[in-house]
């Protein structure tokens, strides 16, 4: 794993699920209607009047974990040059365990970040003008899983058991807590949740037996079973009608640069259609530039099956979010889902109050339209030639 944490990547932002909206072109969208022109979620920009960013303009984007195969999308923009013919000098710093993306935005130490919608939501009542300004994923990829030889296929089966969860202090906690009372378990008293980190420190905590479950996200579980681990998988359908990460900025950065903003939304949704036209070919574009990202210990089509099972498990998810929006606006967001989670929040005492879902967001009509024209066509062509390799 890279331990140096900001990467510097001249016109390179994007990937298998980053966008943004803000102002638009004279282009079309996927469905060949033009974008509007208004603004939304409170936010105060005026699309009709946004002119391209200045050259070489500097943006820093927080990622919400460490680079890897994930988020292989990302560094496919560099290849394709959507970020420099955008006038943008991005630099893509890491995350990591102890990086909270949430926070460091907040703090001004980044333009943009990627974090969980429950985390920034909880920023956002602490007094930070969080704003949610595209779904990265539009439901909740976390998953609880067991070895399938211990007969755990439903969450009264965790009774008396050990779950062991990435860290006390994730996000998904209050999921795991709420799945468990919700079929009649006290987290507290019927069960004990043990922080295992990610991995394979986790994975062999399972194998150890000192765990009998695991709650993660879908991405790690799919690295589980690329070590040929055979697992029940269990969630609450509850989850998936949850708006899972997001990419957020601060308002006085919509205000202060809405071009900037829009010029990183349509690279970004370039990137989007890119990833999700040609999986391989984004995978081994990432491999180009982060070498050390590469996994080993088998032949070259086994390392291509194992990371390329990790990114296909973000990009179904973010294709779900794509269909649940007609299939036409790549990132737009759902206000009713940012209420949902809310709710959630507040019933698990990780909010005070909730606020109108349309406040957290930039998601009138006219800004997912906006970010979504573009030559569409010339993008799948360009996946599908897969040159620079």
């Amino acid at each position: 794993m890279r331990n140096k944490r900001a990467i510097k990547l001249v016109g390179a932002l994007s990937a298998a699920g980053l966008l943004v909206a803000a102002c638009g072109s004279d282009s079309k969208t996927s469905d060949g209607t033009s974008g509007g022109s208004t603004s939304g979620g409170g936010l105060s920009v005026d699309v009709s009047k946004c002119t391209a960013p200045a050259a070489g303009t500097k943006v820093k984007l927080q990622l919400q974990w460490v680079t890897q195969s994930q988020f292989a999308g990302y560094y496919a923009a560099v290849d394709q040059g959507f970020y420099k013919d955008a006038n943008l000098d991005v630099e893509i710093v890491e995350g990591g365990v102890d990086i909270p993306p949430q926070k460091t935005l907040a703090s001004g130490a980044v333009d943009f970040a990627i974090s969980w919608v429950p985390k920034a939501l909880a920023e956002r009542e602490a007094g930070a003008k969080v704003t949610d300004i595209a779904q990265v994923f539009q439901r909740s990829g976390t998953l609880q899983v067991s070895f399938k030889d211990k007969n755990i296929t439903k969450a009264a089966d965790f009774k008396g058991k050990k779950i062991g969860i990435f860290s006390l202090g994730t996000g998904g906690m209050p999921l795991l807590k709420g799945y468990l009372r919700t079929n009649g378990l006290d987290p507290d008293k019927d069960v004990q949740i043990i922080a295992t980190g990610a991995g394979a420190p986790a994975l062999e905590a399972l194998r150890s037996d000192r765990v009998q479950g695991l709650m993660f996200w879908g991405s790690a579980l799919t690295g589980f079973q690329n070590a040929g681990t055979q697992l029940n998988v269990l969630f609450s359908p509850e989850w998936r009608a949850l708006p899972d990460f997001t990419f957020g900025t601060m308002q006085k950065t919509i205000d202060a640069d809405p071009a900037m903003v829009e010029a990183i939304a349509r690279g970004a949704a370039k990137a989007t259609l890119f990833a999700q036209t040609n999986p391989e070919c984004t995978l081994k574009i990432h491999w180009k530039n982060f070498p050390s990202t590469k996994p080993t210990g088998a032949d070259e089509a086994t390392l291509v099956k194992w990371d390329l099972a990790l990114l296909k498990t973000q990009l179904a998810t973010m294709q779900a979010a794509y269909q649940m929006h007609g299939g036409k606006l790549i990132g737009a967001m759902d206000p009713a889902a940012y209420g949902r989670m809310q709710d959630f929040m507040q019933k698990e005492g990780l909010i005070k109050k909730t606020v109108a879902p349309e406040s957290l967001l930039i998601g009138k009509p006219g800004f997912a339209e906006a970010i979504n024209r573009f030559d569409h066509e010339a993008v799948i062509a360009a996946a599908k030639a897969c040159k620079g390799l």
